[in-house]
């Protein structure tokens, strides 16, 4: 429909802006200025992408006054191929394209800073937990990630016509009740949310707790009549100290348009009268195979719980 779309993975301008910031300020408090000439920096682009990040940290670099040495780490071949003509035709000696999924790479030394953009909507439902979490073994004990941590939030909402949008992507060959159990990111900000968005998963970089499963109830105070169609989800999170980015509806940064809320969505809308709480549990699962969510409400009533043991929708590790 043409309210939704799968799960993107792009850098949109103001998470760039913020980039080049968080890794300016990093190499200024790494390098001090008597040691500028001689300090090289060692700086890994997990995710390389086609570039983006890699030329914000060399430009942040650059504004700093600071050496810079980079590894661009690429798993998907086409966007290697980009990266290997900027390397030829921009970057030069200074940048080294790896093309490796994070995960399996021997890197032949260890970073200072490694620079990531996996974020998805959800704050982590693109898989960063993972790939950080294998990709520490090669930070200096002393080295910062960035992102440094993020926080997913959910809010309730109520919209008939995502209802309805949701109802429609039925497929005929999946089970009838699948299209209620996949998480959708939602282009229209056009539903009604029911109570304030509250913190739902929160993860850190570099972390000791390699355990990425998680579970969480969260309780809404909801002050009208009306109808309970889902959740929708945004995250927050910390580049490097006072560097953030958000999609929350409060605290959202400028230029963010690359980003929509998830939607969580419900087979059956639960009525919800003027008093009534509103209580949700949502737990992340991994089996070393794949990632995914599973929820129910268990207030005002309890709905089924969605997607339980992934089996309408996963993420592939």
């Amino acid at each position: 429909g043409a309210l939704f779309y799968a799960v993107v993975s792009n850098v949109c301008v103001c998470g760039l802006t913020s980039s080049l910031q968080a890794v300016f300020k990093c190499l200024l408090d790494r390098v001090p200025d008597e040691q500028k000439d001689t300090n090289v920096q060692v700086l890994m682009v997990l995710g390389a992408g086609r570039g983006p990040l890699v030329n914000a940290s060399l430009r942040a670099a650059q504004q700093a006054d600071r050496k810079l040495k980079v590894y661009a780490v690429e798993k998907n071949p086409n966007a290697v191929i980009t990266l290997e003509n900027w390397r030829f035709e921009e970057w030069g000696d200074q940048v080294t394209v790896v093309s490796c999924d994070m995960r399996e790479w021997a890197a032949p030394e260890k970073a200072d800073i490694i620079v990531s953009e996996l974020l998805g909507s959800f704050g982590d439902n693109e898989l960063s937990p993972e790939c950080l979490n294998g990709a520490q073994h090669f930070l200096k004990d002393d080295g910062v990630s960035i992102p440094c941590s993020y926080t997913s939030f959910l809010a309730p909402i109520s919209s008939s016509k995502l209802y309805n949008e949701v109802r429609g992507c039925r497929e005929r060959d999946k089970d009838p009740e699948c299209h209620f159990e996949t998480p959708y990111v939602v282009r229209l900000h056009n539903f009604h949310q029911l109570a304030e968005p509250k913190a739902c998963f929160t993860f850190t970089h570099p972390s000791k707790d390699m355990n990425n499963n998680r579970y969480q109830c969260l309780k809404f105070s909801v002050d009208c009549n009306s109808v309970l169609h889902g959740f929708a989800g945004y995250f927050e999170t910390t580049l490097y100290k006072d560097v953030t980015l958000s999609i929350k509806p409060d605290t959202h940064s400028p230029g963010m348009f690359s980003w929509f809320p998830i939607l969580f969505p419900l087979k059956q809308p639960i009525s919800i009268s003027r008093d009534d709480d509103v209580t949700v549990r949502f737990w992340r699962c991994n089996n070393g195979k794949k990632v995914w969510y599973e929820w129910a409400v268990t207030e005002p009533c309890c709905s089924a719980i969605h997607n339980p043991a992934g089996r309408s929708y996963t993420i592939g590790l």
